[in-house]
C-alpha cells in the first residue's frame, strides 16, 4: 500500500502551541502582525524564539547598540510564554532552605537577587516604553500544603532572611483565612504577558531591529541559521531561546524534566479578595508528591475578575490514565475549596522545564562556539528568568562582568544531583525500548472519531488521529529527536515525547522543543 504525504492541513492554531486558547489572546492583540523571512540577511545576533526570552534579549541588545533579528516559527508568544501565568515573582518553586544546601549561602543569594533585578527591570521597561500591559505591583503569599511540615515554613522565611528578600511571617493568609501561616513576599508582580511582548517588539523595531515570524530554523550553527525556505541569516552571535533548545540535542535535555502544569481561571466577584498572588508548597517536582497550586488575580469586567488558578503537573508524555480534564476538574475543586469562585471559563496547559538543580540554565550553549547562547530550564518561574538570561546573554555579548554568569552557566553539572541524572538517562532507555516491544496496537478501522491510537503500517508504527468529522491524520509515532515513541495528549489533541517534552500537532508539525523536525506525516484517502 502507497501512503502520500499530507499537505496543506491546518494545524488546530497559528497563536498557541495547544488546543485550548489561554487567556491572554483577547481580540484586540494582533500575535501575527508580522512576515516571514524572504530574503538572506546579514545581523549582529539573530535570535531564535520570539517569546519572552528572545524578545527580552533582543531587547536588551538593541538597547545597548546591536544590530538584530527575531525570527519564530508560530506568531509573538505562540509559544510557551502564551500560556504561563504570567507570575513575575522572587518566590521560586523550590524552597530557598533547600537552594542554600545545594549553592551556598552567596550563590542563593545570587540568585534571589537576580530575580528582584528582573522584576525591577520589567517594570522599568514597562514605564520607559509606555508598554500598556496591566504590570502590577502585588505581594504573594506562600502557605503550608497539607503534607508539608509546618517547620519548613519557618525554615524557608530565614533563609529568605539570609538571602536578603522583603519578606513577614504573618499568622493567617490574606484572601485565604484558611490557609493559615503564611509568608508575605513584598514586591512581586504580574502583567498580561502578550500585551507586553508586543510592547517590546515595537521598541526593539524603534532600534532598528527586525522580527519575522513563520520562519522555522531548520539548520542553526555558530555563523547563521538557514529557515525552512532556504533563507540565511548569517550573524555574530546567535541566541536559541525557545524554551527547550532545538539545537541542542542531548547535553541539556539530559539535566531536565518536562512537564506540563494546567490552569483555569474562573469568575470572582470582584474586591471579595485582595489582588495578590498566592502559592501552596506543594512540591511539582516529585512525581510521587500531591501537587502544587499557583494564584493570581486578572481584571475582567465592571462585576467580576478572573482567578487563575494552575497546578497538578505531570512528567510530559504520561499516559492518559489520568487525563487533563481531570486534573482541569481537580484544580477546579481545590481553587473551590480556597477561593469564592464561580463558573469557569477557561482552561488549558503549559509546559515547564526543570533542572535537575532546579535553576535555569542560561549562557554560552554546552559543547558548541563561544557565540552562541541558550536559554532554558525556567523550572515555571519564566517571566523572570527570561529576563534574566535576556540581561545576562547582552552582558556575555558585549563583553562585560556580569555576576550571574557562572551560578547560570549551561555547561554546569552537580554531582549532588547525578542520582536523578541516571534515572533520568535510566527512564530514556526504558522509552526507546517501549517503541521496539510495544504490543497495544490497534487496527486502524478501531479508531474512533475524536480517538487517538498507535497504529502499526506496513511494519512502521504511526499515530493515528480521526477528527469528529471522520477525518484520519496519521503521523509516524517516532520523536524526530531522539526516536522515542509518542503518546497521545487529548485535552490538547497532540503527540507528546515522554522523553524530553518534544510535542507534535495532530498532523505533525512540532510545536515544543528540543525536536526541531516535523514527524512523517502520511495521507490517504483509503484509510479513510
Amino acid at each position: 500500500m502507497e501512503i502520500a504525504t499530507h499537505s496543506n492541513l491546518n494545524d488546530y492554531s497559528e497563536n498557541t502551541a495547544g488546543k485550548n486558547l489561554p487567556i491572554w489572546f483577547e481580540p484586540n492583540i494582533n500575535t501575527n502582525g508580522f512576515t516571514c523571512l524572504n530574503s538572506n540577511k546579514v545581523t549582529d545576533v539573530v535570535i531564535v524564539g520570539a517569546g519572552i526570552a528572545g524578545l527580552s534579549t533582543a531587547y536588551c541588545l538593541a538597547q545597548a547598540g546591536k544590530k538584530v533579528i527575531v525570527i519564530d516559527d508560530g506568531n509573538i508568544g505562540s509559544g510557551e510564554t502564551g500560556r504561563t501565568t504570567a507570575q513575575i515573582v522572587t518566590a521560586l518553586d523550590t524552597r530557598y532552605f533547600e537552594m542554600i544546601k545545594t549553592f551556598g549561602e552567596d550563590n542563593t543569594k545570587l540568585i534571589a537577587q537576580s530575580h528582584v533585578q528582573a522584576i525591577n527591570f520589567i517594570e522599568r521597561t514597562v514605564i520607559k516604553e509606555a508598554i500598556d500591559c496591566d504590570f502590577k505591583r502585588v505581594n504573594g503569599y506562600l502557605f503550608l500544603h497539607d503534607s508539608d511540615e509546618p517547620s519548613n515554613l519557618q525554615k524557608e522565611f530565614d533563609a529568605l532572611l539570609i538571602c536578603g528578600l522583603h519578606v513577614r511571617l504573618l499568622e493567617v493568609t490574606p484572601g485565604i483565612p484558611t490557609g493559615g501561616k503564611c509568608i508575605e513576599f513584598a514586591g512581586q508582580a504580574q502583567f498580561q504577558p502578550l500585551k507586553y511582548l508586543l510592547g517590546l517588539c515595537k521598541a526593539i523595531i524603534n532600534n532598528g531591529g527586525e522580527i519575522y515570524t513563520g520562519t522555522h530554523a531548520s539548520e542553526i550553527d555558530h555563523t547563521h541559521i538557514v529557515s525552512k525556505e532556504g533563507f540565511t541569516i548569517n550573524a555574530s552571535h546567535i541566541v536559541v531561546a525557545t524554551n527547550a533548545p532545538v539545537n541542542n540535542t542531548y547535553a541539556m535535555m539530559l539535566k531536565q524534566w518536562a512537564y506540563r502544569s494546567c490552569v483555569i481561571s474562573a469568575l470572582i466577584k470582584k474586591d471579595l479578595i485582595p489582588t495578590a498572588i498566592w502559592w501552596d508548597t506543594g512540591d511539582h517536582s516529585r512525581q510521587d508528591a500531591t501537587p502544587y497550586h499557583y494564584v493570581r488575580l486578572h481584571t475582567y469586567n465592571d462585576a467580576y475578575d478572573l482567578l487563575i488558578c494552575g497546578g497538578e503537573d505531570y512528567k510530559v508524555g504520561m499516559p492518559d490514565d489520568i487525563t487533563d480534564e481531570h486534573r482541569y476538574l481537580l484544580l477546579e475543586a481545590w481553587a473551590r475549596e480556597h477561593f469564592p469562585i464561580e463558573a469557569v471559563i477557561h482552561k488549558w496547559s503549559g509546559e515547564v522545564l526543570v533542572p535537575i538543580d532546579t535553576i535555569a540554565y542560561m549562557g554560552r550553549n554546552n559543547f558548541d562556539k563561544d557565540n552562541v547562547y541558550i536559554i532554558t530550564g525556567d523550572a515555571g518561574i519564566g517571566m523572570t528568568y527570561c529576563t534574566i538570561g535576556g540581561l545576562l546573554i547582552t552582558d556575555l555579548i558585549n563583553k562585560v562582568n556580569n555576576p550571574w554568569e557562572e551560578i547560570y552557566e549551561p555547561s554546569r553539572f552537580s554531582f549532588g544531583s547525578s542520582k536523578p541524572f541516571f534515572k533520568m538517562l535510566q527512564s530514556d532507555v526504558v522509552e526507546v525500548l517501549k517503541k521496539w516491544f510495544f504490543s497495544d496496537l490497534v487496527e486502524l478501522k478501531d479508531v474512533k472519531n475524536n480517538e487517538a491510537k498507535i497504529v502499526k503500517i506496513e511494519g512502521n508504527k504511526c499515530g493515528a488521529y480521526r477528527n469528529a468529522n471522520g477525518e484520519l491524520f496519521l503521523v509516524s509515532a517516532e520523536c524526530t529527536h531522539l526516536k522515542c515513541m509518542v503518546v497521545w495528549n487529548s485535552s490538547e489533541t497532540s503527540w507528546d515525547c515522554p522523553c524530553h517534552g518534544s510535542r507534535f500537532t495532530y498532523t505533525g508539525k512540532v510545536i515544543n522543543g528540543p525536536a526541531n523536525k516535523d514527524l512523517h506525516a502520511y495521507y490517504n484517502k483509503e484509510l479513510l
